[in-house]
């Protein structure tokens, strides 16, 4: 009875440490996951700064570029800003890329930013390359009549594979500008919808207004 007593004692600890153990490996991860888009070590290094109350915007267009961590990716139906914001020491701001629009070539009605998850359809990866078919053998005519070979049509639409879809939306999700109460500065990428060329944009102005106050950015086409 006590050798059981003990046995089941033992058993108990060691599994009670093995979740603690799984707990904190678990929590590591999640750290290293939530690691997204670092900002650049000032306002000065993005194309264009602006002040909104003791906060300062920092941006820079990148037209359909994504740029993320692990390399970029393209969306031919949106354009995207990568923005820093920074601060005073200790400061924080709520973020929301609610708070962001865009005016292209000076419409009267600026663009709303638009969900990260609502790129995910559209990314490619331009360092991505799909597998090269096997060759067929050319079809000939029954009994050799003179025929020739006979055409295959049309190529197959190439299909990008889940796993590499999945890869990218996490890198996108990664990327986008954090939401939430955030301690400054920040950085990440906000998305909008637009399908021109960007070699067709003369002017753009990034507009915001939230916690911090109001504030237009002219950026560079």
């Amino acid at each position: 009875m006590r050798l059981s007593l003990a046995l089941k004692i033992g058993l108990l600890i060691a599994a009670i440490c093995l979740c603690v153990q799984g707990q904190n490996t678990a929590s590591d991860a999640a750290k290293v996951e939530a690691k997204g888009l670092s900002p650049r070590a000032a306002p000065a290094d993005y194309q264009a700064q602006v002040k909104a109350g003791t906060m300062t915007i920092a941006a820079e267009f990148k037209g359909h570029a994504v740029p993320t961590p692990q390399g970029p990716l393209t969306s031919e139906d949106y354009v995207v800003v990568e923005i820093g914001l920074f601060g005073a020491p200790e400061a924080r701001i709520k973020l929301s890329s609610e708070d962001f629009s865009l005016r292209i070539n000076g419409k009267k009605t600026p663009m709303p930013a638009q969900p990260f998850g609502l790129v995910f359809e559209s990314l490619k990866d331009p360092e991505w390359e799909p597998p090269t078919p096997a060759s067929s053998k050319p079809k000939t005519s029954f009994g050799g009549s003179g025929r020739g070979a006979e055409s295959d049509g049309p190529p197959a639409p190439v299909k990008i594979p889940v796993a590499v879809q999945r890869a990218m939306a996490q890198r996108v999700q990664k990327a986008a500008l954090p939401e939430g109460d955030r301690a400054l500065p920040q950085a990440g990428l906000i998305f909008f919808q637009y399908r021109g060329k960007t070699q067709k944009i003369n002017s753009i102005e990034l507009i915001y207004g939230g916690p911090a106050g109001k504030a237009t950015l002219a950026l560079q086409p």
